[in-house]
């Protein structure tokens, strides 16, 4: 029997393990090949997989973009058509905003992008994208929808005709605004705590203009939720209620606005505004208001005897005040109570006339919007040089005519609201009431000009004509609020004010140009024409004065304390084509809340530039 011979090897014939090593080498080389293919086979499906996810993230993150801006913008066009008056456009636009914030809200809320939002840091875009649409959709299903049915309701050709505010329609839609304000503030808190999308720029804009939109959208419901409760029963839903109105004229400058000069009686009957009483300020010359306002009231202003002086019973800019000597002022002089007071100067009538449309007075002149300023500030002083009295008959007949113009049908009430919120954004009119409830009410909104009780960074320039003349007719006013970062207990800041004289070189009346205010126990001379001012600064509580400059030059300041607020006062002589540059230098506590510059209601309108950095807590 023949055998097939035996390959040779090296090893010994009696070492059993030599084929037993080749074959443990062989299974090691077949058990990494086989694991090997398994990692390949295991990181290429992994592959796959993630990008397969990236893919469905990429797909959903453009569309969500896409349905995203187009519900912000629908969002944006559903409030301004709220604003407007436009209840149809802003139903379509809302239900727009809703279709496309839902669209956004489920690509965002895909299971791939559910894992990518999961991922530590490298989630946040996704994570917060998804509080975006989550917050857009809520704003165009919880505020901007039922507000849109709202403002069906209440649209200003409803609520305004022949004259008479509907105060039971505005108050039976009281309970649907305050709901539709908290979940605007709801919405509010919720944007404002998104997280911080960190590397990616695009999405960190998206959330910041979110926030100023819902800021913004939450800002008007509040209001129109404060104005259904406070406007049925200050207007007489309840009962009749009377006003006294002062005209301000901001042509001789004082903390509210302007000096006091003419003054009526507002009434309100079931929505139905009357006028009347309508007097120049000389009725009130003997009148005294005796009520006390507190020790760090009269240490600042009792020199100027508020309460038996009219013409300085507004230097605070804090209107309660000026509004609680006047209503006392009244009662003492006629026995009559009001239940609160308002007050407007010639630059809001003149957008009330561009509203309801120009008067004719009897002689055939016409007030218009272009005209009435320059009117009663100015052309009236010139017209009437040394009549005072015949002065005042022609402010009186104007203030008259645009009054009982205002008070009865107009053709718009839409442009009458919008004229009444321009001047109403630029401080030009203010009211308090006599309501304690009310007033509460009040003071949240920007009617009521009261100093904030708050500790947020705030800085507000007052200007006090110090001559006794108009010359504020012609003064143009800058003012700039600055300060370091958010770090330490307290950080530097800088209030500016640049005052510039710019009365024109022509003759002008001793009562516009002259300095009769001014005490002859000063034995100060100026040349005609030069305004002289007191320049307050109301800083943020608990700030110190480091120092005051007046052009270049440090000058010692006079301090004070009005309602928990350092007031820093420097007092200023501006010659003809001069100005005056004051300087307030601070140390002042990092406070939280968003910093305040507000301005006070000049001829012309101031919007102090704000530089200063939001601290958060």
């Amino acid at each position: 029997m023949r055998f097939l011979p035996r390959r040779h090897s090296d090893q010994d014939p009696d070492d059993q393990g030599g084929s037993t090593g080749v074959a443990d080498e062989d299974h090691r080389w077949l058990s990494t090949y086989v694991h090997r293919r398994q990692f390949i086979w295991g990181a290429t499906l992994l592959v796959v997989v993630l990008l397969a996810l990236a893919g469905w993230v990429a797909v959903g993150a453009f569309q969500a973009k896409s349905d995203l801006d187009q519900a912000r913008s629908k969002a944006q066009a559903a409030k301004d058509a709220l604003i407007e008056g436009n209840t149809e456009a802003a139903s379509a636009s809302a239900d727009d905003a809703l279709a496309r914030a839902q669209s956004a809200r489920d690509a965002t809320h895909s299971f791939a992008w559910n894992i990518a939002a999961g991922i530590p840091w490298l989630g946040s875009p996704f994570e917060a994208g998804q509080q975006v649409t989550d917050v857009v959709l809520g704003l165009a299903s919880d505020v901007l929808r039922p507000a849109a049915d709202v403002g069906l309701a209440i649209s200003p050709n409803r609520l305004y005709s022949d004259g008479r505010v509907d105060v039971e329609l505005l108050r039976s839609q009281e309970s649907m605004l305050s709901e539709l304000s908290a979940n605007a503030k709801r919405l509010n808190g919720e944007a404002g705590a998104i997280t911080n999308p960190r590397y990616v720029t695009l999405l960190r804009n998206a959330r910041s203009q979110l926030q100023n939109q819902i800021s913004a959208v939450t800002s008007l419901i509040e209001n129109a939720a404060l104005a259904a409760r406070l406007v049925p029963s200050m207007m007489g839903a309840d009962g009749p209620r009377s006003y006294f109105m002062a005209f301000q004229t901001n042509a001789e400058a004082r903390g509210t606005g302007g000096l006091l000069g003419g003054y009526g009686i507002l009434r309100f009957d079931d929505g139905v505004p009357s006028v009347d009483t309508l007097a120049p300020n000389t009725e009130l010359r003997d009148a005294v208001g005796p009520i006390d306002l507190g020790v760090e009231f009269d240490q600042q202003y009792a020199y100027a005897q508020p309460f038996t002086d009219f013409r300085n019973s507004n230097l605070s800019p804090h209107f309660p005040y000026a509004a609680q000597i006047w209503k006392t002022m009244w009662a003492e002089q006629t026995g009559q109570d009001v239940d609160g007071v308002i007050a407007i100067d010639p630059v809001a009538l003149s957008y009330i006339l561009g509203a309801v449309g120009p008067v004719t007075m009897s002689d055939g002149e016409v007030i218009s919007r272009e005209n009435v300023v320059e009117l009663t500030e100015s052309t009236a002083y010139l017209r009437f040089p040394e009549d005072q009295v015949a002065r005042k008959q022609y402010l009186q007949d104007i203030a008259n005519a645009v009054v009982k113009k205002m008070t009865g049908p107009v053709r718009s009430p839409r442009q009458l609201l919008d004229a009444l919120g321009q001047a109403v954004n630029e401080r030009r009119i203010a009211v308090w009431s006599s309501v304690p409830e009310e007033q509460e009410l009040l003071e949240q909104t920007p009617l009521a000009h009261a100093l904030p009780g708050d500790e947020s960074p705030y800085a507000a320039v007052v200007i006090n004509n110090l001559g006794g003349n108009k010359l504020d007719y012609y003064l143009r006013t800058q003012i700039e609020y600055a300060a370091d970062e958010c770090e330490g207990e307290t950080r530097a800041s800088t209030v500016t004010v640049k005052l510039t004289n710019t009365v024109p070189d022509e003759p002008l009346p001793d009562y516009v140009a002259a300095a009769a205010g001014l005490s002859p126990e000063l034995l100060i001379e100026v040349p005609r024409g030069t305004n002289i001012a007191s320049v307050r600064l109301f800083a943020t509580k608990g700030a110190e004065l480091s120092s005051a400059i007046l052009n270049g030059e440090r000058v010692p300041a006079i301090l004070n304390t009005e309602r928990g607020h350092p007031v820093f006062e420097v007092q200023v002589i501006i010659p003809p084509g001069q100005s005056a540059d004051v300087s307030f230098q601070l140390s002042e506590p990092t406070a939280t809340g968003k910093p305040r510059a507000p301005a006070q209601p000049l001829v012309e309108t101031v919007v102090p530039k704000v530089l200063v950095p939001e601290c958060r807590g």
